[in-house]
């Protein structure tokens, strides 16, 4: 299977369905967060365990999250996809109440691979100013 194809199901079974255990699966024993500003993990390397707490955590505050995949280029050892994400806000997200509101935000992400095919880190853009002016903006609603 083509580096292409097992992040693409990466992110559907994983990032989308919540399939923590899939985790297995592509993750290779140590993650690396190179680059992902605003994200609590950024700058640290994750065991497997790890990166699945962290998928837990993430998707916590909004559990029907679903990534939509827009690109995605394979070069060597490394896959960059661009996606969009939208989800429903359940729970809190970095002290705004859950509104029930639907949030929605875009980034592009490089996935690194080892000689296994397995996911050893990434480097991504989000944008997270967006999901906050529109945390903001439900805030100020529901007051």
């Amino acid at each position: 299977m083509s580096r292409k194809k097992l992040l693409s199901a990466f992110i559907e079974e994983v990032w989308s369905q919540g399939r923590v255990e899939a985790c297995d699966d592509y993750i290779a024993e140590s993650y690396a967060i190179r680059h992902d500003p605003g994200d609590p993990w950024d700058g640290q390397t994750l065991s497997r365990e790890g990166f699945k707490e962290r998928v837990r955590l993430s998707r916590a505050p909004c559990p029907d999250q679903r990534f939509t995949q827009t690109s995605i280029l394979e070069d060597g050892g490394s896959v960059v996809i661009a996606w969009t994400w939208a989800a429903l806000h359940t729970g809190d997200i970095a002290g705004f109440a859950a509104t029930g509101a639907r949030l929605t935000m875009s980034g592009l992400t490089l996935y690194d691979f080892d000689d296994e095919d397995r996911i050893t880190g990434h480097w991504q853009v989000v944008d997270r100013l967006s999901v906050f002016q529109q945390l903001t903006q439900n805030a100020a609603k529901s007051v």
